[in-house]
């Protein structure tokens, strides 16, 4: 049954999307029916940098080592590059910009002013090495590249057609970001009009299929999408309000950032929402449990956002005590699933904060479901339920058709945040979307009796490593390109801090010796390093097959999970 948590919520949220309420909604035509819009959003995503920059203005906005920019400064650099963009280089409306850097102050000014000046914003995995690069810019065809030193060596040699614009880290925008204005355009230069369904995004998302698919979004999706998550916060906010907890009006929010930009965590419910809570975002370059809670005790640090083993290293760290972390009241986790006995060990250890879990896809631009607090103390085996106003969540069988609670079937999402497809891919654009738009997710579920999603499986191979996919196919031709390499099969096995990582089963050719250490070599040149199995089984005969002649993958998961067991590495 229903918790007063849940009821609290619902009359909290009832209030808040009623005529006339902050997050009232309006509807939008789409897939033959009409949609929930939250009518205050604007209408893309310059006009939202806009408006809560100048709202809050004086507010600090990014640390980011010596680097500290206000609301005010963050958008005055970014109208400055926007016209670079525009006037020194020619960008036209709808021209691809790929940004492949770490995540730095001068990165968040360059996807601002990549979108103000009418460009679409392409995230490259910062994580891909050259060839995996140039494979996302040719398949968009970035006109440009802002790329940092360690990304622009990677293109070196190879053909790709972009012009890579340089930005440096650890700097001023107006130094960093020079080459974007070398050529003239400053914050006078006239902006392109950008409409909300204008292309705004492309992230890159690895399915089953191997070759990363670049998911592209307009700017009503991903100003809808941050409004959705700012609607959840506003929910809490508001609640806590009724029960006395809430924080001081003037209290600033504060955020640590250590989750990367180019994944729709770190962009959207982290990057994006901040500019409407006015809340300050603080860098790290890399991750490191140590700097982490050295920064949240410095910077007053009040929410915490990262894959879940980022979280449950903190909590486990023997030193942990000897920081103050008190600041820092939540625990958030996404992009991968949190395993259950995690979320009492992270309670039982920060005792003043909690744990919470969000559920959401690149392609829907990371919205989808949330389990909050208590709730999520009392269910933490689920992602939550779906998150008002946008979501229509649903179980559906293969056929399309809906199931009944309790039975299990593919989880579903349809809101107005949705992407809209997948570049140059019509086939997978139509087996993902339904004709009414819901969005198949590829991941296996069922809801309890209170609307709570369970996630129990995945229909699609791949494997999520820290909240990283990775597809199988991918990895194994990879493996297959070793000229001695006679058959192969990849697939996950659980990991305490990871959720699971790949391994590796393969076979050499007759007369051909390879060693796990070669393979794991050959592999580093063409593929990123989280995609590179931890673990190479060697087998001596066929693999085993399946009546259709593919390798049966759950033989060898069963055979091989028990020796990962043994060996201690689960």
């Amino acid at each position: 049954m229903l918790t007063q948590l849940d009821r609290d919520l619902a009359n909290v949220m009832d209030g808040l999307t009623a005529p006339g309420g902050m997050l009232a909604t309006t509807p939008f035509a789409r897939f033959g029916r009409e949609l929930p819009m939250i009518a205050a959003a604007p209408p893309n995503l310059g006009a939202y940098f806009a408006h809560f920059c100048t709202l809050h203005g004086a507010r600090e906005f990014i640390v980011d080592g010596d680097i500290r920019l206000t609301f005010a400064q963050t958008l005055e650099a970014a109208r400055i590059v926007a016209g670079g963009l525009v006037a020194g280089h020619g960008l036209q409306k709808g021209d691809r910009v790929g940004i492949a850097a770490r995540n730095s102050a001068n990165w968040i000014v360059a996807y601002m002013a990549v979108l103000m000046a009418g460009g679409c914003a392409v995230l490259l995995n910062g994580w891909w090495q050259g060839e995996e690069m140039v494979t996302g810019v040719e398949m968009v065809q970035c006109r440009f590249v802002i790329a940092d030193r360690q990304r622009a060596e990677r293109f070196a040699g190879l053909t790709h057609g972009a012009e890579i614009l340089p930005l440096l880290h650890d700097c001023p925008p107006a130094e960093g970001l020079a080459a974007l204005t070398a050529k003239g355009g400053d914050a006078a230069t006239p902006l392109p009009d950008v409409a909300p369904d204008d292309l705004a995004t492309v992230l890159f998302t690895s399915g089953s299929t191997g070759t990363s698919k670049g998911a592209y979004s307009d700017h009503r999706g991903v100003v809808q999408g941050t409004f959705s998550y700012l609607a959840q916060s506003v929910l809490v906010l508001g609640l806590m309000t009724q029960r006395g907890e809430a924080p001081p009006p003037d209290a600033q929010p504060i955020a640590l950032v250590n989750v990367p930009l180019f994944h729709v965590t770190g962009e959207v419910p982290l990057m994006l929402q901040s500019f409407a809570l006015g809340r300050k975002l603080v860098l790290m370059p890399k991750w490191d449990v140590v700097a982490a809670m050295q920064l949240i005790e410095r910077e007053r640090v009040t929410y915490f956002v990262g894959v879940p083993l980022m979280s449950f290293e903190i909590a486990t760290h023997p030193d942990h005590d000897k920081y103050d972390l008190s600041s820092c009241v939540t625990f958030a986790a996404g992009g991968a699933p949190r395993p259950v006995e995690h979320v009492d060990r992270i309670r039982k250890a920060l005792p003043h904060a909690f744990p919470i879990l969000g559920y959401g896809l690149t392609e829907t631009n990371g919205v989808g479901c949330g389990n909050f607090n208590e709730n999520y103390l009392a269910k933490p085996g689920s992602t939550g339920t779906a998150s008002r106003p946008l979501v229509d969540l649903a179980i559906l069988d293969d056929a399309g058709a809906p199931l009944p609670q309790g039975q299990i079937g593919e989880v579903s999402i349809r809101s107005v945040a949705n992407f809209l497809g997948y570049w140059d891919n019509p086939e997978a654009t139509a087996a993902a979307i339904m004709p009414d738009g819901y969005f198949r997710t590829g991941d296996l579920g069922y809801l309890d009796p209170e609307g709570y999603l369970f996630i129990v499986d995945r229909k699609k191979d791949i494997i999520i490593r820290g909240g990283e996919n990775i597809a199988c196919i991918e990895v194994e031709d990879a493996i297959y390109a070793h000229p001695s390499i006679a058959e192969a099969s990849v697939f996950g096995l659980p990991h305490e801090l990871y959720g699971e990582v790949p391994v590796a089963v393969y076979l050499a050719k007759e007369g051909c010796a390879v060693s796990e250490d070669e393979l794991r070599a050959f592999l580093a040149q063409h593929l990123a390093a989280f995609k590179i199995p931890v673990k190479f089984w060697e087998e001596h005969q066929a693999l085993p097959r399946l009546g259709t002649e593919k390798v049966d993958k759950r033989t060898l998961k069963q055979r091989y999970g028990a020796l990962w067991q043994e060996t201690g590495k689960a």
